[in-house]
């Protein structure tokens, strides 16, 4: 009698195990996650979906979705984390359009237990890790790249322009102090950066009302920002140099048509591949490593596209 107690309880036990490792098993491959970018209109938004996109395929099961608003907007993009959140996502991966104005609504979804990782931008609220191109560096390789092709043209000094997206996005405000922090000491004159919220049309009026006003330079902080100086100046009759960040098909094609001198490339789907990667491990309560990860920059030219 005893051996036949035995017996079955060691059966129950086996079963209780298998059902314990069947339902972490499925945990650990059903993990829903989205991605909140900054709005749909840029190519690198498009890159780093398709990057976290490879990872979770790889990675396999998981519940994997993009979400983003049209336009680059505070309260539309607190509104994709609040219904992430109330989708069930067990982790966010995000692009902060601003540095402080989603700190409510990461706190409450963090509250509720999802996990917060930053691409491209941070906001100023605790995530697991953020990755990110070093945009001040980067900015500041930006601004270099432009003083030596005004010095090759004997220029030395004059007026600079720059279109930005916004005063607050943490990653362009970085890239814009890079570039004018490269200008130190030189009889160069940056005029007040100018504010499109990356929108290409907007930028290129800007750049042309800078043109007008004789600058030697323009400078584009992002994708939308760079098209539009690039086609400013393409309209200009090449009298300016340009410089920008980002990489698109447009933006490709005025470096090549040399409308625009350079062009500061991003990893994005680096950054959603890794990031992808990166929210997994936390998920499982894995170790992520450093709190930073640097995504990498390259200067596109036309002799190296």
């Amino acid at each position: 009698m005893k051996k036949s107690v035995a017996i079955v309880l060691c059966a129950l036990l086996m079963v209780t195990s298998l059902f314990a490792q069947g339902a972490k098993e499925q945990a650990s491959g059903g993990y829903k996650v989205y991605l909140i970018t900054m709005d749909q209109m840029d190519q690198h938004w498009v890159n780093v979906d398709k990057g976290a996109q490879k990872a979770a395929s790889e990675l396999g099961g998981i519940d994997y979705k993009w979400l983003a608003p049209d336009i680059k907007d505070d309260a539309k993009q607190i509104e994709c984390i609040n219904n992430a959140v109330a989708g069930g996502a067990d982790a966010i991966m995000l692009a902060a359009n601003g540095p402080t104005a989603v700190t409510a609504a990461l706190k409450e979804a963090e509250g509720a237990g999802v996990k917060i990782i930053y691409v491209d931008s941070a906001a100023n609220y605790p995530a697991v890790q953020t990755l990110a191109t070093d945009n001040t560096a980067a900015g500041a390789t930006a601004g270099k790249e432009l003083i030596k092709a005004l010095n090759a043209k004997g220029v030395t000094s004059g007026k600079i322009g720059i279109i930005s997206v916004n005063s607050a996005t943490a990653s362009t405000v970085a890239r814009e102090n890079g570039f004018r922090k490269a200008f130190d000491g030189l009889q160069f004159t940056l005029l007040e950066t100018q504010y499109c919220d990356g929108d290409a049309a907007r930028s290129k009026d800007m750049s042309a009302n800078f043109i007008t006003q004789g600058v030697v330079g323009l400078f584009g902080a992002n994708e939308g920002s760079t098209v539009g100086v690039g086609n400013a100046i393409a309209e200009a009759g090449k009298s300016v140099i340009g410089v920008g960040f980002d990489k698109s098909d447009m933006i490709l094609s005025l470096i090549k048509s040399g409308n625009l001198l350079c062009t500061m490339a991003q990893n994005p789907d680096v950054m959603g591949y890794e990031g992808m990667k990166t929210t997994v491990k936390a998920l499982k309560g894995e170790s992520v490593g450093a709190s930073y990860f640097d995504t990498g920059v390259s200067v596109l030219t036309k002799n190296n596209l």
